[in-house]
């Protein structure tokens, strides 16, 4: 776009949409976060790693992968599992096959507290987004949802459900 360009500005359908979508984007975190600290005492960062963990082969995920997955910086990666660490719920070791990364693992204590808080969570999930929505909205938001994340990070968009999930 040159200076002298028109910006092209949202129609009032798309402003709207993306009023709903920000705002979604916004306060679902906090009131998943604000569940989670409730009910089981971690943040929805520390859950979404104890979870992620919980999804992968043998409980272990490479800390860059984590990092790449959760959309932080190592460094950020490295405190959230830091604080989990020190609560027994996951450990670090130098990854076996390539000594320049670092694995991340999920010990036991660490699975105990996933299976802890999982049905808390997915209360929240259920009750602040699908209870508000019909099976075919549901859908939608699967085929919006893999859209946007494809767009913005091609390298996911085939296996962004699968990476997310653990079940593809």
């Amino acid at each position: 776009m040159t200076d002298d360009a028109e910006p092209r500005w949202l129609t009032p359908d798309e402003q709207r949409a993306w009023i709903a979508l920000a705002g979604t984007v916004i306060w679902l975190p906090a009131a998943l976060d604000a569940q989670l600290q409730r009910d089981a005492g971690l943040s929805h960062p520390e859950y979404q790693v104890l979870s992620w963990l919980s999804m992968s082969t043998e409980r272990t995920r490479r800390m860059s992968e984590l990092a790449d997955t959760a959309n932080v910086t190592l460094s950020h990666l490295s405190r959230i599992v830091a604080r989990l660490e020190q609560r027994g719920w996951v450990r670090r070791t130098p990854d076996p096959a390539d000594g320049r990364y670092t694995l991340a693992i999920l010990t036991d204590e660490g699975w105990d507290k996933v299976v802890a808080s999982a049905p808390g969570h997915v209360a929240a999930v259920r009750e602040h987004v699908f209870a508000q929505l019909t099976p075919d909205e549901v859908a939608q938001l699967e085929r919006i949802g893999t859209r946007i994340v494809g767009h913005l990070r091609p390298e996911c968009a085939a296996g962004h459900a699968a990476d997310v999930t653990g079940r593809g």
